[in-house]
């Protein structure tokens, strides 16, 4: 302590100090991080799916066990990279089913979700789109031959890959895609997350695909769905409908339930 008599002199705040904190992204940010986010989803399994899948044939290998393991990595790596490029500015869904969930668990706002599912449609069918013009300048045939088999779009007896039928391909769409969401609700709780959440989001679904790809070619992302299905033909539209609503199901049911069973807390005295 000073001896010194006088009183001491208030230092006056800094110009810092009367600063605001910066505020989050904008809304314009946040949906074009989910549209990069999605395109990148997309464009990686999709494309992914189709190459491979030409390479195969025309290599004579056992194509659907390579097109299997290369598409569900591929997946996985895409959002692993989404999640540390676009989630620190949207929240990485990517997924109008992980939206929707979110918003049934409390960690995003319902009236927000339009918005969102919205900017992950575009990134998706923006992504076919450019992966049809690039088919457009590929070996004699290949285009209009990825387009006949159903351009990776998802589906139940003839569009099965193992030749499921319709429940089998319910069934799994709301069981895995209702999983995806506690994941995801578990790694990035406000209290509980872990720094690796983007990292264990995508071997997640990187897993998902290893296990229902020969069901129904895997949707859990009704966007991913509806852009391979634009390009699919007559018949992936006609089985459309199965993939935009029974994976919102399982997210919303996994929401509601995380939301029940996890959130709950002791009450202090």
């Amino acid at each position: 302590m000073s001896n010194d008599p006088r009183p001491e002199k208030s230092i006056p705040p800094t110009d810092l100090e009367h600063t605001p904190p910066p505020g989050g992204p904008t809304l314009g940010a946040k949906l074009a991080a989910e549209g990069f986010g999605t395109f990148l989803l997309v464009f990686g399994l999709i494309g992914t799916a189709l190459f491979a899948s030409h390479f195969a044939d025309a290599e004579r290998v056992f194509a659907p066990g390579i097109v299997y393991i290369a598409a569900s990595f591929a997946v996985g790596l895409a959002v692993i990279m989404g999640a540390y490029a676009f989630g620190p500015i949207s929240g990485g869904h990517f997924n109008p089913a992980v939206t929707l969930g979110l918003a049934a668990a409390g960690r995003f706002p319902w009236r927000g979700t339009l918005a969102y599912i919205g900017a992950q449609i575009v990134g998706g069918l923006v992504a076919t789109t450019v992966l049809v013009l690039i088919g457009l300048f590929g070996p004699a045939g290949w285009l209009p031959a990825a387009q006949d088999s159903g351009f990776a779009s998802n589906g139940w007896d003839a569009l099965s890959p193992g030749g499921f039928g319709m429940p089998a391909a319910i069934i799994i769409e709301i069981v895995l895609t209702g999983l995806f969401l506690l994941v995801i609700l578990g790694v990035t709780h406000p209290t509980r997350s872990t720094t690796f959440a983007g990292l264990a989001i995508g071997l997640s679904l990187t897993l998902i695909h290893l296990v229902s790809i020969p069901v129904d070619n895997t949707s859990v992302n009704p966007a991913r769905s509806l852009a391979t299905a634009v390009y699919g033909g007559g018949e992936a539209l006609a089985q459309l409908w199965v993939f935009l609503v029974f994976p919102v199901v399982g997210a919303v049911l996994a929401g509601f339930a995380y939301r029940a069973l996890f959130d709950s807390e002791v009450g202090g005295s």
